[in-house]
């Protein structure tokens, strides 16, 4: 796009930038886990050498079946596994390395983790995927770059092809130098090529082109989350010279706040057509390491912090992918068990009723009869209410029937054809007539859980201040929560 065109033209055409079919449905899974197993669970490490002994790894009682029941008890619908970390030990059999479970004493050298977890996830529910690093520390061949590239794309193969439907391939952008000295290139392209030709359904995240890392292991959000970002978002390199690079302790506690704004107008107003649809992940761990530690047995996160994260993540824009840490018996750890029952419970009673569900509904305007007003009441994913083109501005008034409490507002706009609101209030009325301004925010994207303190109204009214082209909204519930806080 000309960077002459007016100022309607590139705000219309950033408001069509839309996701594709495989980002659509990974942001519909919301919450999900990762699972950090490996020897440096058995020398409580955080990052291995490469120099492990396969024979330290040897979990006395390893239930992939009680991951799952966890994950889905905190409510996730999907779990990543760590399939091989920087030291290079492969919880599958891989046929290109002997650095693998099959060399180590659990089920008698003949497990297969990454069967184990992908058939327990099949049976539970939940969606599968995959983490492999591609910094090795214990393959010889790492630093030489062509050689290396091949092995990891034999190891990327058996993954692809012998477990089933992954919903995601997770990248980090760790690069150490080999045993030769050498820093390692990696053939991204080459990667991506097979993952599309193998599993064309998963997105390939952080260090690949479908989901964006938030830029910090600490749980930090931005206020406005854009998934309409600049093109260069997607340079491996830089991702890279972000990823941490050494085991300090210190990079997940960091957050980086310089890039704070990443799609607003003022950011994108020159770019027109290098603009793309790159929504973001956060990831966090419930305890302070990425492995087990028992000395982190009582440092798991409140329930106050998951649910800060979980708002600020799930309800900003964003999907929240949370670490859990099996310990050395192979089980997820009592404390973060409870914890995360805990988080499920909360997150099920706040959203179990939405009390807009018969509640009646007016806009300022609408497009036409296929997009009523009425549309975002319903629990339908496709429907939506919309004004006509063109209408940046717009009203939405929603009538409960009844003096009504409540203290969450969750709203969704109709992503499948772009991110379009910028602006936005909510207002609740008083018997008197007039308006109470009790929330103010920017983007809502996939979905805007809007926090309040308890408030008791018939009416809610929603004003669009500033959108792209036309703002789309394809939901408005409202939900009391049990603890009412905010």
């Amino acid at each position: 796009m000309s960077h002459g065109l007016q100022a309607a033209d590139w705000v219309k055409a950033a408001a069509q930038v839309s996701p594709s079919k495989r980002q659509l449905e990974w942001q519909e899974m919301e919450f999900y886990a990762f699972i950090h197993f490996t020897v440096n669970t058995f020398t409580d490490r955080e990052w291995g050498t490469g120099e492990e002994s396969p024979a330290i790894f040897n979990p006395s009682e390893l239930s992939a079946e009680q991951w799952v029941e966890t994950c889905k008890a905190a409510g996730m619908k999907g779990l990543i596994l760590t399939c091989k970390h920087h030291d290079g030990f492969c919880l599958w059999p891989s046929q290109f390395t002997e650095h693998t479970v099959a060399a180590s004493p659990w089920r008698s050298g003949t497990g297969d983790l990454v069967k184990e977890v992908a058939d327990a996830c099949r049976e539970g529910g939940l969606k599968f995927g995959i983490y492999l690093s591609p910094w090795d520390r214990h393959e010889a061949s790492y630093g030489d770059s062509e050689r290396y590239n091949e092995f990891f794309l034999h190891q990327l193969r058996e993954l692809l092809t012998n477990y089933g439907d992954i919903f995601c391939v997770w990248f980090d952008g760790a690069c150490g130098e080999g045993a030769n000295g050498k820093r390692q290139v990696y053939d991204w392209d080459a990667y991506y090529a097979l993952i599309r030709e193998l599993q064309p359904e998963a997105v390939i995240s952080v260090c690949g082109p479908d989901v964006r890392w938030c830029g910090n292991e600490a749980g930090h959000t931005r206020d406005s989350e854009w998934s309409v970002v600049p093109a260069h978002m997607q340079d491996n390199e830089k991702i890279q010279e972000q990823s941490q690079q050494v085991d300090d302790g210190e990079f997940a506690r960091r957050v980086n706040t310089q890039d704070s704004d990443l799609g607003s107008r003022e950011v994108i107003r020159d770019l027109g057509d290098e603009l793309i649809w790159y929504p973001a992940e956060v990831n966090t761990s419930i305890r302070p390491g990425w492995f087990y530690h028992a000395s982190e047995d009582t440092q798991v996160k409140t329930l106050e912090e998951l649910l800060t994260v979980y708002y600020g993540s799930v309800g900003g824009n964003a999907s929240f992918l949370l670490n859990l840490p099996p310990d050395t018996r192979g089980l997820i750890h009592e404390r973060d068990v409870e914890r995360l029952q805990e988080l499920g419970d909360v997150l099920r009673t706040t959203f179990q009723e939405n009390l807009a569900l018969h509640a009646k509904a007016e806009a300022s305007e609408t497009m036409d009869e296929q997009h009523e007003v009425s549309q975002l009441l319903s629990e339908q994913r496709n429907t939506y209410w919309c004004p006509r083109e063109g209408t940046e501005q717009a009203w939405v008034e929603v009538d409960l029937l009844t003096e009504t409490m409540f203290d969450r507002v969750v709203l969704m706009e109709h992503i499948q054809i772009g991110q379009r609101i910028e602006r936005f209030t909510l207002q609740v009325s008083r018997p008197d007539g007039t308006w109470d301004e009790i929330y103010t925010g920017t983007v809502v994207g996939y979905k805007r859980i809007c926090r309040l303190p308890r408030v008791t109204s018939r009416r809610v009214r929603l004003t669009i201040h500033q959108s792209r082209w036309y703002p789309t909204l394809s939901r408005l519930g409202v939900y009391l929560s049990e603890r009412g806080e905010v």
